[in-house]
């Protein structure tokens, strides 16, 4: 007897390209009948239905002809703001372009920095203590993974001062010092509803500000880029007021890699992945967690192992899908934690019941193998979980030197006329 798999109403929504609400609208026509939780009530699909239904939505076997690739046509530079252990810098040196500043304040990604790029110029350190001005109009890019804070408010227009004390502050302060034509914040999703969105608002005032149009926000999917995993980033885009150039996003791949081809040899890496340390679990959640299969989770335990494992939260409803949840290789990951054995978001090896390891983690990121980590494991595996995964960051890459391709080719003809009115 094969057992059905349930997924939420959020991995429905996904698996098929519509939005939450739309999934709801077709529950009320009767077009797509979802099941409801025996405790909580909440909508489950059944996934072999759903894949059924709307196969011609779900791209996972797709091919690409599609490449967002593009030569530099300069060599162009980048100052990396909040570095982490360097998955946004990978990508973009992949891409084509030069980092010729990294800073952060965690001494172990620091290290890491500097362990495997020794000629990068990492300055380690709480970034008030930099000043940047000596890089004015010599750099072409500011990125940086900036951390969400909330502003205080003095008036209905934030302006720069009105941030000071939060680290979007000293991102802003680098690009006014730098005026490189493009700059690139990145963050995490719920940036969008922090504090009612305010939060986004007086970032974007303060870009605009100091000179800088905001480009449309959008969300990349890391599935969508050769990521094997469902990970999703906002991207703040500025350009410089006096740029008429236009940034393009990077176009999404149909291919949707699995955590097979994260793990083992295939069309990402060259090997399977290589031993290294990982944490374990203690004796009787491994017990439990034997008895989940791939790709299930707490649902699929005993009734009397469900409540014993949830606690409280079995009577407290919602889907809860990342506890005990043992991740399938024909899948793509969920998205990763800077700790493997999180209980709220677990995420178990498909065969063994173990959490993933350090370079099994570094995989799914797609950190290249030769990638090593400073610090104790616990200290890795929070490098590794917070950073931008490499091939996301890299098609990222290609859409900064395509924008920065163009902005120069559409100079050449202005700065002729400068020296010709010289003459």
């Amino acid at each position: 007897m094969v057992m059905k798999e349930y997924i939420s109403l959020s991995e429905a929504a996904e698996l098929i390209g519509k939005s939450k609400e739309t999934l709801r609208r077709w529950d009320r026509e009767g077009k797509l009948l979802a099941l409801r939780e025996p405790i909580s009530k909440y909508r489950v699909y059944d996934k072999a239905q759903v894949e059924l239904l709307f196969n011609e939505f779900i791209s996972s076997t797709s091919s690409d002809k599609q490449t967002n690739f593009v030569e530099p046509t300069s060599k162009y530079s980048v100052i990396e703001l909040f570095a982490g252990a360097g998955g946004l810098a990978i990508g973009l040196e992949k891409a084509g372009l030069n980092c010729v500043a990294l800073n952060d304040v965690d001494k172990w990604a620091c290290a890491t920095l500097r362990k495997n790029r020794p000629n990068w110029n990492v300055l380690e350190g709480d970034i008030k203590s930099f000043d940047f001005s000596e890089y004015h109009n010599k750099v072409n890019v500011v990125t940086g993974g900036f951390p969400c804070q909330a502003f205080s408010y003095a008036g209905k227009k934030l302006g720069l001062n009105d941030a000071r004390g939060t680290l979007f502050y000293e991102f802003a302060r680098v690009v006014k010092e730098v005026n490189p034509p493009i700059c690139i914040g990145e963050n995490v999703r719920g940036l969008l509803s922090h504090e009612n969105g305010r939060t986004l608002q007086g970032m974007i005032s303060i870009l605009d500000e100091i000179g800088y149009n905001i480009m449309p926000i959008q969300i990349l999917k890391a599935i969508d880029y050769k990521v094997p995993q469902k990970r999703e980033r906002l991207i703040l885009v500025g350009v410089r007021k006096d740029i008429v150039t236009k940034f393009e996003y990077p176009k999404p791949y149909k291919k949707i890699y699995t955590l097979k081809d994260a793990l083992k040899k295939g069309d990402l890496f060259d090997f399977d992945v290589p031993n290294s340390e990982g944490v374990k679990y203690p004796k009787r959640k491994k017990e439990i967690l034997d008895l989940v299969p791939p790709k299930g989770y707490w649902r699929n335990l005993p009734l009397d192992i469900q409540k014993e494992f949830m606690g409280q939260s079995f009577y407290l409803g919602g889907g809860k899908t990342g506890m005990a949840r043992r991740i399938g290789w024909d899948e793509p990951c969920l998205t990763l934690t800077c700790s493997p054995a999180q209980k709220q978001t677990e995420r178990c090896h498909p065969d063994e019941t173990r959490p993933f390891t350090v370079r099994e983690y570094a995989r799914i990121q797609t950190f290249p193998d030769e990638w090593i980590f400073s610090g104790s494991t616990a200290q890795q595996y929070k490098q590794i979980g917070n950073a931008v995964p490499v091939n996301l960051a890299k098609e990222v890459g290609f859409a900064i030197i395509s924008f920065l391709n163009k902005y120069y080719e559409e100079l050449k003809p202005k700065q002729r006329g400068v020296l010709n009115l010289a003459g």
